[in-house]
């Protein structure tokens, strides 16, 4: 299986300990979102585990000891955005700390494994399209020797974000408005030979040079390692992913960043319940086990199809 580290929350850059902490004793409880009393164990040993895919705004805690995954294949996507401290109040200086840091992890790992996410894009009087094509251009600068590709998605109106509009100043964008932007974005990517893709769009940029990606990879997977695999589409995500199927460890209302557009974190004071309630050596990411609690040991196989090297 593939486990994604993790759409729900910032694993990499809050809880890195936590999580080599679960890799060392070979198992994780992850509690069902729609479900709390539901928990699953899943095994995170390399036998059944094909690959990691993070997902972060700040690696550094994480890469500090990425020789505890020598066992496994993995790759990072890493969001690094045009927005101040106003919109992602948890995220480190990017000039100063986030560039250098991602320019150091694809120098460690290959460009390919590190991916640069400029999302969720939203327009407000602050961030006007003219502001993002700046950032974009001077972000495309830095990095573009650091990877091959960039992934980027429109904000959507989730019930979660609209809690956070007033703070945001997000106004709304047409269709026809949007276009012209992911246009110039292109551009831009191409003159730093840049492969720009989106995540989860129902707009069909592909005229524009612009075309879907899948976070959770299969197709880059087979690429960095010696494997194929039998893993089909992910059927528990929106009808515009393109995802292979996962299994997310992290959970909801447990992100320290505090960015106002995330869709992760929606009760600000369960937020603050479940930072505080997190122990880097328990076996869940926040809090302990009940006793309504009912734990199940989560089915897994390797869906790998080894290759034989003709070498």
């Amino acid at each position: 299986m593939i486990i994604s580290v993790s759409r729900r929350t910032d694993i990499p850059a809050f809880y890195a300990d936590w999580f080599y902490n679960r890799l060392r004793a070979g198992y994780v409880l992850v509690r069902n979102p729609m479900n709390l009393h539901s928990v699953s164990k899943v095994r995170l040993t390399a036998d059944v585990v094909d690959a990691f895919v993070f997902w972060t705004k700040n690696p550094l805690p994480m890469a500090r000891r990425l020789d505890e995954l020598a066992a496994y294949p993995y790759y990072f996507q890493f969001t690094l955005t045009g927005y101040g401290a106003d919109i992602e109040p948890g995220v480190p200086d990017k000039r100063r700390v986030l560039v250098p840091a991602f320019k150091d992890l694809a120098a460690r790992l290959g460009k390919k494994r590190v991916i640069w996410r400029y999302d969720p894009i939203f327009f407000s009087k602050k961030y006007s399209p003219e502001y993002h094509l700046t950032c974009f251009e001077a972000l495309a600068a830095e990095l573009h020797n650091s990877t091959e590709r960039c992934v980027i998605s429109f904000m959507d109106s989730y019930r979660n974000t609209k809690r956070n509009a007033q703070q945001l100043g997000a106004v709304d964008t047409g269709s026809e408005e949007l276009y012209v932007f992911a246009g110039q974005l292109a551009k831009i990517a191409v003159k730093y030979g840049l492969k720009l893709q989106t995540c989860a769009e129902s707009m069909d940029l592909t005229a524009l040079g612009i075309t879907p990606s899948s976070c959770i990879d299969k197709a880059l997977l087979e690429d960095i390692c010696n494997f194929k695999l039998d893993v089909k589409k992910d059927a528990n995500q929106r009808a515009e992913c393109c995802c292979a199927a996962s299994i997310d460890i992290g959970a909801y209302n447990t992100c320290p960043g505090g960015c106002l557009y995330c869709y992760a974190n929606y009760n600000a004071p369960l937020v603050q319940t479940n930072i505080a309630a997190h122990n880097k050596t328990s076996p869940l990411l926040s809090g302990t086990l009940t006793a309504q609690d009912v734990v199940t040991e989560r089915k897994m196989k390797s869906c790998k199809i080894m290759v034989d090297s003709l070498f």
